[in-house]
């Protein structure tokens, strides 16, 4: 499921972005390495992944099949995947790099903020056909307690960055077959003998 979902989001920036590489890797990777990247390369690294409570639901949902029965299924579990994305140059350290750096991860965000939820054609694998859509939010406040010790942790320099959070939907459980369909609705009225008649 996350692989798709990365490969949903690299479709969506792709078809965005010019000349430029994606990656998921874990930002220590980039950093170790900035000098043999050939390519301007945004990275997406997935750091929490956490059950949205807020968007929790415990009403069954029914679907009518085309043969007429029914089923119904529990509404799937909301999951916010939060990434954390930075762009890196071969050349970032130097001010046309800043500059460089500063002009993609704008263009990225404005790609992002074009769409609050992932266009359902560049949807890959489990995603297709996912309902509720995939919501996707960009620049709201990310679950990392302190970028700077996050940064520390990566053994890098702090860069700038975007929080960029999608919400799946995660089905658990098998739909469970109800049987036909209730269409109409029969009432009986027995007529009775009243008392006292012969």
């Amino acid at each position: 499921m996350f692989q798709d979902l990365d490969e949903s989001i690299k479709a969506l920036l792709d078809a965005n972005l010019n000349e430029t590489d994606i990656s998921f890797a874990s930002p220590d990777k980039l950093s170790g390495n900035v000098h043999s990247i050939s390519k301007p390369t945004v990275n997406l690294f997935l750091y929490d992944i956490r059950e949205n409570h807020e968007l929790r639901s415990n009403e069954w949902q029914h679907e009518r099949q085309r043969n007429g029965s029914v089923r119904r299924h529990r509404p799937p579990v909301r999951v916010d995947c939060s990434y954390l994305i930075t762009v890196w140059l071969n050349d970032d350290a130097s001010e046309t790099g800043v500059t460089n750096e500063h002009r993609l991860l704008g263009e990225v965000m404005k790609s992002l903020m074009r769409h609050r939820t992932l266009p359902a054609g560049l949807l890959q694998g489990e995603l297709q056909g996912q309902t509720p859509p995939t919501r996707a939010r960009t620049i709201q406040p990310g679950n990392l307690q302190s970028l700077g010790e996050f940064w520390q942790a990566m053994g890098s320099k702090p860069k700038a960055s975007l929080n960029y959070t999608v919400t799946l939907a995660v089905d658990l459980t098998e739909p469970e077959e109800l049987g036909p369909a209730v269409t109409e609705k029969v009432i009986k009225i027995k007529q009775g003998v009243e008392d006292g008649g012969t």
